[in-house]
């Protein structure tokens, strides 16, 4: 039996992960739980799984849930100190990562010096304090086991063969709900529009993050960090059919690319039951009928985010951190429509360009560079754009 504690339970990653823990009741229990504000879901979560420890973001929603669970053996709490209880809770040997945004660095940290193996969602944690947070599992023997398909996807493709071997890492991208729109079309984009992704069904932020090809951009940072791997051998390609979730080209010319369907269970399960497969979590994949699979380079122009993201990474020290706060910035103005799609990538840019990047040295150095990217990404649009 692994015990596991589940950051983010009530998101979009994190219900997938308890749906994989509700199949295998044999193979897995959920020692603690933590979400953001959703408190009526958190309360259903308690009561099925029954975990000794849940935590929530606000104290007056945690006390809520101390009266209407106060018949269950489970103890409640609340903010950042709570999130830090369930990450590193005593008896969970894995930590499921999936709150969004750095939000969830805190906690993961916390997690890693607990000394619990990481089940990785969240990639902000890696794009924001990567060169920390792998210094910290090295100095530890913490394993990561990533979440996300096209890093989950990368992790098994290694398997066939040496690091020294290694060519480039290819991660695949759907393109989104607007390839091939032209960029008058992109700037009466709406938020509803870009909320509808062809393939994949995810959580708000992330969705908007495929649309701009952001969510790309931060998986790059994020292979950098995971699997040592230079910016300039890891590649993207646009595959709208989102089967061949990505690729591991070799040395000798042999491209190893892992393929499924669009369903984060796999990816999930293969994190918890590492090195063990378990039968029937994901939907067959029936080739003959899904006839012809695409690919097509990721136009920089339209989507200039990628582009950002591979800067940021070659600047290096806090830039990261800076991208990725002015992303979160931008896409919640653009949700709340105040301010248009294509206003997202110049925020960004803005600020990336308003940004000395310095070394980090400590987390509080990554969290400093997050707070001024979003104190500058507010600014730019007050000032440039409101």
């Amino acid at each position: 039996m692994k015990n596991i504690s589940l950051l983010g339970s009530t998101g979009s990653i994190g219900q997938s992960t308890l749906s994989v823990v509700e199949k295998f009741p044999d193979r897995f229990s959920v020692i603690a739980l933590a979400a953001g504000n959703n408190s009526e879901l958190l309360e259903k979560q308690i009561r099925k799984f029954k975990p000794r420890i849940a935590a929530i973001s606000g104290e007056k929603a945690a006390e809520g849930l101390r009266k209407r669970c106060g018949d269950l053996p489970v103890r409640i709490l609340s903010g950042i100190e709570g999130m830090i209880q369930v990450a590193a809770a005593e008896e969970a040997s894995i930590t499921v990562s999936a709150i969004v945004g750095t939000a969830g660095l805190v906690p993961t940290m916390a997690a890693i010096r607990a000394g619990k193996d990481l089940a990785l969602a969240n990639k902000e944690v890696l794009v924001t304090a990567g060169e920390l947070v792998m210094a910290e599992c090295r100095s530890r023997g913490i394993r990561i086991f990533p979440v996300d398909s096209e890093h989950s996807a990368i992790f098994q493709c290694l398997h066939a063969g040496a690091h020294k071997d290694i060519r480039r890492l290819i991660l695949t991208a759907s393109g989104g709900p607007f390839r091939g729109h032209s960029r008058k079309e992109l700037a009466k984009v709406t938020p509803a529009q870009a909320l509808k992704h062809p393939n994949w069904s995810m959580g708000k932020k992330i969705t908007i993050d495929s649309a701009t090809l952001m969510n790309k951009g931060l998986e790059v940072i994020e292979a950098h960090w995971l699997f040592g791997m230079q910016p300039d051998r890891i590649s993207v390609l646009v595959h709208p059919q989102s089967i061949i979730h990505s690729m591991v080209e070799y040395s000798d010319g042999a491209v190893v690319a892992q393929l499924g369907m669009p369903d984060m269970k796999g990816p999930i399960a293969y994190a918890l039951s590492y090195p063990e497969r378990l039968d029937g979590v994901s939907p067959a994949l029936d080739l003959a009928s899904l006839g012809t699979l695409t690919f097509e380079e990721p136009d920089l122009e339209r989507f200039p985010c990628l582009a950002y993201a591979y800067d940021a990474i070659k600047a290096g020290g806090s830039m990261p951190a800076v991208l990725s706060a002015a992303n979160e910035v931008a896409v919640k103005h653009f949700l709340d429509e105040s301010i248009g799609f294509t206003d997202i990538p110049r925020v960004i840019k803005a600020a990336m360009d308003a940004h000395t990047p310095s070394p980090l040295r400590t987390v509080e150095d990554a969290l400093k560079a997050d707070l001024w990217a979003r104190q500058e990404a507010e600014g730019i649009i007050k000032d440039r754009l409101g």
